[in-house]
């Protein structure tokens, strides 16, 4: 992990510097800053990362991927409410790869609580651990903390750049800063004069930065309004750049296919037939692989598919059946973790009802929309990479490493990502990308894969076994044990990126599970890390998306094994614990008008998970349609604690719902002879529009604390439509994907 190395002034304006007689202005640190990406060039001072005013436009820095969130369009909103700018005023860049853009939440995730109990101290606490991410590097954009991250940050940012080119237009009217305002982009003095940001800004850039206070929301004029999405015609009009779209003077196209027994060496290859064709120019062994070269993507692509090669074996079990085989096998040994164990889950009242429950979920791949790709130019002693990714420190430092240089002589350009969900932050596509570009020195070469060669090689959410127990009595829950078994996405990620797994217990496994906001005596979960090679990664909302089926699952077998309505089941034990979840049940009760009972031929389920900071509740309605089993309606209620921008939650709620309920329908990677069996949409369905549910989102903002958006509507998904089909059939749903169980609309 170098230094960070100089970012060319026309690619990046960043910090807080004076640019031709500009200047910009910077962030908000606890304890020392990191240090300044940009060296300037003559004429520039830079001081820090997020907000630069020139004297011809206003520049915001969002340094968190763009992969259709909104998240550069949130990010500018933090900085512009306190700057007192328009967002149709500024341009959006995406930072560099730098230390100071690290992200200042995610390490507060690693505490060992449920999250929702959390004391004010511990909130202080997990916000202090925060900034470990600065040293460790994390410029990472995932765990729905990009808010989080930027709430304080950048709005401190935007109050110190307004407060600073205040003072600068004080001393030049020779008035007192207190007696000058600003709207939209101006400074205004007492007789009502204007003076534009970009005239102050050479004056301002002599001036040390001056701390200012936040704004109370209450004077707010973007914050928590709805604000068009600054990518919106760009995109809609096809001129936004994804990594797919870099197109460089003098550029080589390729394509790559590795071993599809993952982690297996190559043997052998013979590429004679391939470098016979016509448009073919190279073959590049990549070791456990190889690569094509040629004038455009798809003469490559062909080519790939004519090479004759001898695959070495997988290290892993090569069928689904023996890989599941050997998850179930992690319950024979102790668990790693016991997260949570409130009361005795062993020693039940007498005359408690006892119920039972096996579940199973499998592998599931990312499926973005944009396959993997990387654009890489190698010099010999520099390294220049465009690829969509969501952690450009680790890209880089991995990039760096495959082409033998230091991180300091690498330039990451981070483009829109088609779709992330995960998956582009890791950053295998790069490292092939470098290593094909360091055979053709001084041609850039876009190495793109084809979506058989994406889809067989993720880094898979991974399948899982859940093996409950629980009891109720006189109508209520009194206890509920769960052991849950799996790879360790954590330990997975960590091998790959720093060739260890960690230790301790692993707190990713179990969330969803663990850490859910009912009030049950008795109450333990256990999670049991199988031993497995096939590389697994995060997969939207990471071990939630699998324990919020278990558990909500089960939650709806107690429910009925108490003879209760499962809403009104689950929201007692919720006001009992925590009153944010109770709400959001309440509120999407009334959305859907429940009343726990449903007409023949309808179906409906409930299901409520806690992840991320943000509870979540959703309803859906299933109905049989011509012997078929059709998703009419969904609800979803969920409290962000601060909507920050209420339709981009809403957008971010419905897509989540939509992503959980595609994969709970028709996802599924499985294996034979060592390789995925899955190449393509046709084999790894998702929703479509004419089965896609009429959809309600609520947003509270009743708790007290800011949740995330991009994750938490995906765990409640596949159990409430789940728990609808039991409702609708009478038959419990177990194992997903659901098409090997039931006749489902496709």
């Amino acid at each position: 992990m170098s230094r960070v190395g100089k970012i060319a002034r026309r690619s990046f304006l960043i910090g807080s510097a004076a640019i031709v007689g500009g200047v910009a202005f910077g962030a908000w640190y606890v304890g020392r800053p990191a240090p300044n990406p940009l060296e300037p060039a003559d004429g520039e001072a830079v001081f820090n990362p997020f907000v630069m005013i020139s004297d011809t436009q206003i520049t915001l820095i969002a340094p968190r991927s763009e992969m259709g969130q909104g998240v550069s369009t949130t990010w500018a909103a933090l900085i512009a409410e306190e700057l007192d700018v328009d967002l149709e005023q500024v341009t959006v860049l995406h930072g560099p790869a730098a230390k100071a853009y690290y992200n200042s939440a995610l390490m507060g995730e690693v505490l060992p609580d449920k999250g929702y109990d959390r004391s004010n101290f511990q909130h202080r606490l997990g916000d202090t651990l925060g900034h470990l991410g600065k040293p460790l590097l994390m410029q990472i954009t995932g765990g729905s903390t990009s808010m989080k991250d930027g709430f304080v940050r950048m709005r401190a940012a935007g109050a110190s750049a307004r407060e600073t080119l205040k003072q600068a237009a004080a001393e030049q009217l020779g008035v007192s800063r207190s007696s000058l305002k600003t709207e939209k982009g101006q400074v205004i003095a007492p007789n009502g004069d204007r003076i534009d940001y970009t005239a102050l800004a050479a004056r301002a850039s002599k001036l040390d930065p001056i701390e200012a206070d936040l704004r109370p929301a209450s004077q707010w004029t973007k914050l928590g309004k709805s604000q068009p999405r600054i990518d919106m015609v760009s995109k809609a009009t096809g001129t936004a750049e994804f990594g797919i779209d870099v197109r460089l003077p003098g550029m080589k196209f390729a394509s790559a296919k590795v071993n599809p027994r993952l982690g297996g060496g190559m043997n052998s290859f013979d590429a004679t037939e391939a470098l016979a064709m016509p448009g073919v120019e190279k073959v590049v062994d990549l070791g456990d692989g190889v690569a094509v070269v040629a004038r455009n993507t798809w003469i490559a692509i062909q080519a790939l598919e004519v090479i004759d090669i001898d695959w070495g074996e997988a290290p892993y079990p090569p069928e689904t059946d023996a890989i599941f085989a050997k998850v179930a096998s992690a319950f024979d040994a102790d668990p790693n973790s016991t997260m949570r164990d409130d009361g005795d889950v062993d020693a039940l009242p007498a005359g408690a009802t006892q119920i039972e429950a096996k579940y199973q979920v499998p592998y599931l791949a990312h499926a973005t929309m944009e396959p993997m790709n990387a654009t890489a130019l190698y010099s010999g002693d520099r390294l220049e990479v465009w690829a969509g990714n969501q952690a450009p420190t680790y890209f880089r430092m991995k990039c760096a490493e495959a082409a033998g240089l230091e991180s300091d002589a690498v330039k990451v350009h981070v483009t829109n990502l088609g779709g992330g969900f995960g998956r582009r932050g890791e950053f295998d596509y790069g490292v092939i990308a470098t290593k094909v570009a360091k055979t053709m020195p001084g041609t850039p070469v876009q190495v793109t894969w084809s979506r058989e060669e994406d889809m067989t090689h993720d880094m898979y959410r991974p399948g899982a076994i859940a093996r409950f127990k629980g009891a109720v009595q006189d109508g209520k829950a009194v206890a509920l044990d769960g052991g849950i078994a799996a790879q360790s996405v954590i330990q997975s990620t960590l091998m790959r990126l720093m060739g260890m797994e960690g230790g301790g217990p692993d707190k990713v496994h179990v969330e969803g599970a663990f850490n859910q906001p009912y009030a049950i005596p008795n109450y333990r979960i256990r999670g049991y890390l199988a031993d497995l090679a096939i590389p697994a990664g995060s997969w939207r909302s990471v071990g939630n998306s699998f324990n919020g089926f278990f558990l909500e699952s089960f939650m709806d077998e107690l429910a009925h094994a108490a003879g209760r309505d499962p809403l009104e089941f689950r929201l007692e034990l919720a006001r009992a614990e925590w009153e944010p979840a109770a709400r959001v049940l309440e509120t999407v009760r009334d959305m859907a008008g429940w009343t726990g009972k449903t007409p023949d031929g309808v179906g409906r389920g409930v299901a409520m998970s806690y992840s991320f900071g943000t509870p979540v509740a959703e309803v859906i309605e299933v109905v049989e349609q011509d012997g078929q089993i059709r998703i009419a309606n969904a609800w979803i209620a969920a409290d962000m604690g601060v909507a920050l921008d209420p339709r981009n939650v809403e957008a971010q709620m419905f897509g989540g719902m939509v992503y959980g309920l595609s994969a709970a329908c028709f996802g599924e990677i499985t294996f034979s002879d060592g390789a995925v069996e899955q190449g393509n949409f046709p084999d790894y369905d998702a929703l479509r529009m004419h089965t896609m549910p009429k959809v309600e989102v609520s947003v509270l903002q009743v708790q007290e604390h800011l949740g995330g958006a991009g994750e938490p509507g995906t765990p409640p998904a596949a159990p409430a439509l789940a728990n609808a089909i039991f409702d609708l059939t009478g038959k419990r749903p177990r194992r997903l994907p659901l098409m090997h169980d039931f006749d489902l609309m496709v």
